[in-house]
């Protein structure tokens, strides 16, 4: 791994017991991420300055809650992954998943290389960069066959899955974490989501044991047509 200096403030969980539990032997892994998103990401615009102290329960944790809606062994594709959210987070509390890693934008992508490059493929990790937006035909062909896709704040429910449609085979499933208005859109949405082909529409809570790291996702599965 890169010798990369993580500020002081972020170099220990909030949670300690919480991460390591999540994390297990790939809390020191996690704890690397945090040290690129608090350095590297910030002085090259991924991450704002003011998200720095508050990186592991609304980043980190937040993002690896994600994995309780994951199946196991499950081939997962992070859509407008920008600086690894949540996937990266997701890739490490579950190594048994095959990650994709999704973005259109060259700084970014040069970003997730990296960290694919020094901290997954050390640890073994089956992760890897596609550089490209999820509505193309060519980043469908490359990323193959997909379990769940996953979208962190991307757009909109009916955008997000015109974008992701393609990427989805029937029965694949698509869970997205959103803020609060989307969620209270959600039921007025079923119907527009439903006619773009998607079944059990639902919210769901996760990472209840994770205090002010809990979310609630939307989760969604593309039907047979």
């Amino acid at each position: 791994m890169n010798e990369h200096k993580a500020p002081e403030d972020v170099s220990t969980p909030p949670a300690p017991g919480s991460a390591a539990e999540i994390f297990g032997p790939l809390l020191v892994v996690a704890t690397e991420y945090v040290a690129r998103l608090a350095s590297d990401g910030v002085t090259r615009g991924l991450i704002g300055p003011r998200e720095v102290p508050r990186l592991w329960e609304r980043h980190i944790l937040n993002s690896a809650a994600v994995a309780e809606a994951v199946p196991e062994g499950a081939r997962v594709v992070d859509v407008g992954s920008g600086a690894g959210l949540p996937g990266i987070p997701l890739g490490l509390a579950r190594p048994d998943v095959e990650l994709t890693l999704v973005e259109p934008m060259a700084r970014r992508v040069e970003f997730l290389e990296e960290v694919v490059a020094d901290l997954a493929v050390p640890a073994g990790l089956r992760w890897r960069v596609v550089r490209g937006r999820a509505e193309e035909r060519s980043v469908a062909t490359a990323v193959g066959p997909v379990d769940v896709v996953t979208a962190r704040a991307v757009a909109p429910l009916p955008r997000l899955v015109g974008w992701c449609r393609g990427l989805m085979r029937p029965g694949a499933r698509l869970v997205a974490l959103v803020g609060a208005s989307a969620l209270a859109e959600l039921p007025s949405l079923v119907p527009e989501l439903e006619a773009a082909g998607m079944r059990d529409v639902h919210s769901r809570a996760v990472g209840a044991g994770l205090g002010d790291a809990a979310t609630t996702v939307v989760v969604m599965t593309r039907g047979a047509r």
